[in-house]
């Protein structure tokens, strides 16, 4: 993994020097040599001081840390986060306000309750690293597009789940194997029939056949279906964990470089699981797996008026 960036000596310098206690100390020190009588010895005295401080603190590894920390979040706030808009923001709340609305309520709650998680172990880091400005919750590293593209694909996941788990709920195995049974019986009984010359032209057998094939068809497609279901669950809890972990992780680490990176690691991780979603587009009616929205930061309280209200924080862990 590439080194951090650093922010540089002369923001270090800067940071020292308008730390308010030594500006206060600094404004005393300078006063009292002033007054003192003896300003042409006390001033120099003073300046060596000042310079001594801002020599020895700028240096220290955990100081530069913090500043690197501060200058990192700025840019991202700044180059990597652009400005939404109040019309974007309110497309993005509808997009995920939709999805959410056509899922059960264990499935949306399963949703929500892990948003909460992030939104709490955000509150939990700045709490850590002394950040109270920021009332949302949503800390600056947390608050990009990685993380908000893996819970989108961890939405759309859920209604994938649910369409296939319709979808076989109204498949009947047993009357499509029984269906299967009889064709065949049946086209055995047609074959013994008829002679064998007289078999590719016959057409009862060939309606046979051909609907022997499209049980067949239908056999497959719920075996593949099953198999989806499987996947889509394990990949559920596999990504849930993902995300899980990488929120956690920023309680116990103060470089956002790195965060950024795992992030984005477990982003790039999940194509195939994309790929899955796109080709389950005809159970689920999903186009495709698009940009996500900023899933963070919306707000997903449902509209009084709408049915099954949509809690914008759920308290259930």
């Amino acid at each position: 993994m590439a080194e951090p960036k650093k922010a540089g000596v002369l923001r270090y310098l800067k940071e020292a020097f308008v730390f308010r206690w030594n500006l206060l100390l600094l404004g005393g020190a300078g006063a009292a040599a002033l007054l003192s009588g003896r300003a042409d010895i006390a001033l120099p005295l003073v300046a060596a001081a000042e310079v001594t401080y801002l020599a020895g603190l700028s240096t220290l590894p955990r100081f530069q840390r913090a500043i690197d920390a501060r200058a990192h979040a700025e840019e991202r706030g700044t180059a990597g986060a652009p400005q939404t808009s109040p019309k974007d923001a309110a497309s993005a709340r509808d997009r995920i306000v939709e999805v959410l609305k056509s899922l059960a309520e264990d499935r949306r709650a399963r949703f929500l309750r892990l948003r909460a998680r992030c939104v709490d172990m955000t509150r939990i880091a700045n709490a850590v690293r002394g950040e109270i400005t920021d009332a949302s919750g949503a800390s600056t590293e947390l608050r990009q597009p990685a993380l908000d593209r893996l819970l989108w694909v961890f939405l759309k996941l859920l209604l994938s789940e649910q369409a296939i788990a319709r979808f076989l709920q109204a498949a009947d195995v047993a009357q499509i194997q029984q269906s299967i049974d009889d064709l065949a019986g049946r086209i055995k009984k047609r074959e013994a029939a008829v002679a064998e010359a007289d078999r590719a032209d016959d057409r009862i057998l060939r309606s046979l056949q051909d609907s022997l094939s499209t049980a067949l068809l239908r056999r497959d497609n719920i075996s593949k279906a099953q198999g989806n279901a499987e996947f889509v669950a394990a990949e559920l809890d596999r990504l849930e964990n993902k995300i899980q972990a990488v929120t956690e992780m920023a309680v116990s680490h103060s470089d956002p470089d790195e965060m950024s990176s795992r992030i984005d690691a477990i982003a790039e991780g999940i194509s195939q699981t994309e790929q899955t979603i796109r080709e389950l587009q005809t159970i689920t009616g999903m186009t495709a797996v698009d940009d996500a929205p900023a899933i963070l930061g919306a707000d997903i309280a449902q509209p009084a008026g709408d049915r099954a209200p949509i809690q914008q924080r759920s308290k259930g862990r």
